[in-house]
């Protein structure tokens, strides 16, 4: 039986009296999935994800973590559970140096200097920071801090990693090292959920999509079938990767509209070459 990790009832959000964020969001999110949350800008994909580790309070509904209501549990505790990389890495690097910023969660867990020193090394080495020990984080460059910031979290060991906007700053040899990242980690059996634009990203990486718009679920479920599904998406202003554009493009020549990543393209066009 699948355990539930993080549920959703009802779930309202208002930032004010005329501006309604969330409406009426029932999810339930499962031990060792990896998800994407996907939609336009505003459609309240990061104050949904704020609501998993109790950074906002909803303000109707319900919010479950590990059967826990987040009304009941401090964000500091959830954060033990549900570990949070901010989009923008100065929101969240407050320290003068790179070790000590891998190191905080760890040290705030009350582990021996022994145990925290195992933790930086084995978070740094998982994003591929190792060496940087001593730097300062903002002498690091963008895509470098966001790394680091992964790197924070990860010494943590949550159970749920959420990721906002990760790829973003990356080069193609970030991007994939993220991508490699965040498959590890859901292969190790922690939960994963990435808000993301990259739709590329979500194609390589997310087992299950949820799409919101204007503070709405309107598609959660495989990946493939969200991201194939064109008028759905087209409400919440989401293009799917190029390649699916292209593979509808060329339907009539028989290509498969099945396709979700450059692998899939190359092997049924080499499978429609050698008929």
């Amino acid at each position: 039986m699948k355990e539930k990790i993080i549920e959703t009832k009802n779930l309202w959000f208002s930032y004010s009296p005329e501006v309604t964020a969330l409406r009426n969001i029932n999810l339930e999110i499962y031990k060792g999935e990896l998800i994407a949350l996907i939609g336009q800008n505003g459609g309240g994909k990061t104050t949904l994800a704020k609501h998993f580790n109790g950074l906002l309070k909803p303000t109707k509904g319900d919010v479950y973590v590990k059967g826990q209501n987040t009304k009941d549990v401090p964000a500091n505790r959830l954060a033990l559970t549900v570990g949070y990389v901010f989009q923008n890495p100065a929101h969240q690097i407050f320290t003068s140096k790179v070790y000590d910023e891998v190191a905080y969660g760890a040290r705030n867990e009350g582990l021996n200097e022994e145990e925290v020193k195992e933790r930086v090394e084995y978070a740094l080495e998982e994003v591929g920071l190792i060496g940087y020990e001593d730097w300062h984080p903002y002498d690091l460059d963008y895509g470098k801090m966001k790394l680091l910031t992964v790197a924070s979290i990860i010494s943590m060991k949550p159970e749920v990693y959420v990721l906002d906007e990760p790829t973003t700053g990356q080069d193609h040899k970030g991007r994939r090292v993220l991508a490699d990242l965040v498959i590890k980690l859901n292969k190790e059996g922690n939960t994963v959920i990435v808000i993301t634009h990259d739709m590329k990203f979500v194609a390589r990486t997310a087992k299950r999509t949820i799409l919101l718009a204007n503070g709405e679920v309107i598609k959660d479920g495989a990946t493939n079938e969200v991201l194939h599904d064109l008028e759905t998406l087209k409400k919440a202003m989401i293009k799917p990767p190029q390649v699916v554009q292209l593979a509808y493009s060329l339907k009539s020549y028989g290509v498969p509209t099945n396709i979700l990543t450059i692998d899939d393209a190359f092997n049924s066009f080499k499978k429609l070459i050698n008929r």
